[in-house]
Order: structure tokens, then sequence, then C-alpha cells
């Protein structure tokens, strides 16, 4: 057909192109930017090259990258540019709170429930402020409800709603909540929501925070006393003992978290304290919020069950309330400043605090 051995590969296409010869299953430049424009309405932008020559093949459509590329390039202009900007699929922020008051989030950590100690934290959805904390040996409503919710509330105003997620210890503040649900300045979404966890966002973003600066230095400590075995915590005035002395050093910390947070640039947003200035549209007075053993006692008449009062972990070794506050006394004598303690343990120095946990076991044993 005058094509001889030796041709150069120029001669060779036009040999084919002249013949209308060509390779199995190849598409011309039409054939591939049509069937191109129809995957990318299937995939979006994010699409490029390596992955888009795959797509195709799956589809029984063979081209090489270097002739996807282009056609990529010709039919959607703007998705090429964007891949070449550095286009990424990011997870969407989850909502949008447009205004200090808007949202409050509730949640509790029990990183070191095994140790008698949980923090229950809320946080305002659009300024990103801290603006209530308690740190409890285990989860309790009648201690959520006052020492966080309604402080909150008391020193901010009323949110809007409320979220948290299924956990039970929330049940007296979401009474609250709904009874004050009159009183709240935009009221076209329920005053609360319960969620999984894992999407009440804002303050889940907090918790590494708290675990990195706070939490795991403490656990650190306590892990090592038990792997030691100095520490038997199934000994309830062991239990006891350090839960009570873990609450006290890790409040501190949280105190110092929270300070430091509240104050920090959030990029792209600002300074939590400064974004919450004026607090919550509506304020309400302090009556309309009850005391905790009020709040539960109404609770009790409107919902027909109780809540727990006073929770503990381990047994109180004391008989009477003076031999406590002796015991105190004498502990507070060696270690009068617990700061002092917490100040060691992020500097990875332990043993301040692992020889206070032993000191408030014998104080409390020889009581």
């Amino acid at each position: 057909m005058g094509l001889e051995k030796g041709a150069s590969v120029p001669n060779v296409k036009k040999f084919c192109a002249k013949y209308h010869i060509r390779k199995n299953g190849l598409v011309s430049n039409t054939q591939l930017e049509g069937a191109i424009v129809k995957a990318v309405q299937e995939t979006g932008p994010t699409y490029g090259r390596k992955m888009m020559t795959g797509y195709l093949a799956s589809k029984g459509i063979h081209a090489s990258e270097h002739r996807v590329a282009a056609a990529l390039h010709a039919v959607q202009p703007p998705y090429h540019e964007e891949r070449r900007q550095g286009l990424r699929n990011l997870n969407p922020v989850p909502y949008n709170a447009a205004y200090f008051g808007q949202k409050l989030h509730m949640d509790q950590n029990e990183k070191m429930a095994m140790y008698g100690v949980t923090y229950v934290v809320a946080i305002d959805g659009y300024s990103g402020k801290v603006v209530g904390h308690s740190t409890m040996p285990i989860k309790n409503n009648l201690v959520t409800y006052d020492e966080v919710y309604r402080n909150a509330v008391l020193t901010y105003g009323l949110w809007d709603q409320l979220r948290v997620d299924h956990g039970g210890e929330f049940y007296l503040s979401l009474y609250v909540q709904d009874k004050l649900s009159e009183y709240r300045f935009s009221q076209d979404k329920p005053p609360y929501l319960q969620t999984k966890s894992t999407r009440n966002h804002r303050i889940e973003r907090v918790w590494p925070e708290v675990n990195n600066r706070v939490t795991y230095p403490l656990k650190a400590a306590l892990v090592h006393l038990v792997d030691q075995e100095v520490l038997d915590m199934e000994d309830t005035t062991v239990r006891y003992c350090v839960s009570n002395l873990t609450c006290q050093v890790a409040s501190i910390g949280l105190q110092r978290f929270v300070d430091a947070w509240n104050c920090h640039t959030v990029q792209g947003k600002g300074i939590p304290n400064v974004l919450a200035e004026g607090g919550c549209q509506m304020k309400v007075p302090s009556e309309l919020l009850p005391g905790p053993t009020e709040a539960s006692d109404l609770y009790h008449q409107e919902r027909g069950s109780s809540l727990t009062r006073v929770s503990t972990f381990g047994t109180n070794p004391f008989d009477t309330l003076e031999e406590q506050q002796n015991a105190e006394m004498l502990f507070s004598t060696k270690y009068p400043d617990l700061g002092n303690l917490f100040d060691s343990l992020v500097n990875r120095q332990p043993g301040p605090f692992q020889e206070a946990v032993m000191e408030i076991i014998a104080v409390s044993r020889r009581q």
C-alpha cells in the first residue's frame, strides 16, 4: 500500500488517516470531548487527567492522559483553572451561627471517668467563647444545670437554642430551656436540639485542645501509679480521694485553658471575648431560673421522674464533717497551692502531683 519499513511516525499517522485506520477503541478528539462533557457532569470539577482517564476507561473509552488533559481544558476551562489552583473537596462548615446567643452547645468529656473526673463545657456557636464549665466526679444533672447552663444564662442571657447529645445529664438543663422558650429572641427554631455526639460540632472541636493541655498530663501521672501498683482503684476510699484531688487540679487546668481560649484569635473570625461582647439578645431575671434543688423538684412534679441529687466517686471515708475538715486542713498545710501541682504536671514533672495523691489518701485514712 506504499508504506515501507522505516517510515517515520508522522508518515505512519498520515497513512492511517488516509485509509481511516485506527487502533481498536480509539476515539476521535470530537468523540473524546463529548464523552468528557458527560463525565464531568457525573463527577464534578475535581477529576483531573489521571482520575478522568480512569473514569473513562471504566466506561470503555480509552485515551491517553495527555489527550484527556487537553480535552478537559477545552470543555471546562473554569474547572481546569480551579484544579490548577489546588481545588479540594473540603468538609463543609456544619452550620452557621449568625450572632452570639443563637446556639449554645453543651457537652461532657469522660476521658478520665475511671479516676472520677468529668468535664462539662458550654460554648457559644457564633463566637466560640466558652461561657460555662464545671469539673465533677460523675456527670450530674443538678451540677451541670447549676454550674454550667444556669450560670451561663445568668451571665450572658438566654440562648435561642440549646444543643446537646442524648446524654441523660442534660435533662434538667433542657427542661428549664424549654420552660423559658417564650423569652427567646428568635423562636423560629425549637428551644433545644439533641443529636449524636459527632454532630455537636462546635464543642467537639474544643475537646482535643482540653485533652492535650489538661487531661493527658493528669491521666499519665495516675496511670503510672496504677501500673506501679501503688494505687488500688478498686478501693472505695482511694477512689474517693483520687477523684477529690484530681477534680480540683483539673479544674485549675481547665480554667487556665478557658481563659486562654476565650482570648486567642480564631482565624477568619476574631477573638471569642470580643465577639461575645454584649451577650445574648435576651436577658432573663434570676427569678426565672430556679436553683438546682427547686428545678429538680419541678422536674419531678411535671415529668414524674427524679434526678440524682448528689453523685460521688468511691466512698467518703469520714464519719463526720469535722473529721473531713480536719483532714482537708492537714492536707492544705502541706499543699497550700494546688496550682503548683498542675504547673509541674504540664512541665512533665508528675512527681509532686503523685506525692500529693498518696498524701491525701494517707491523711484520709488517719482520721
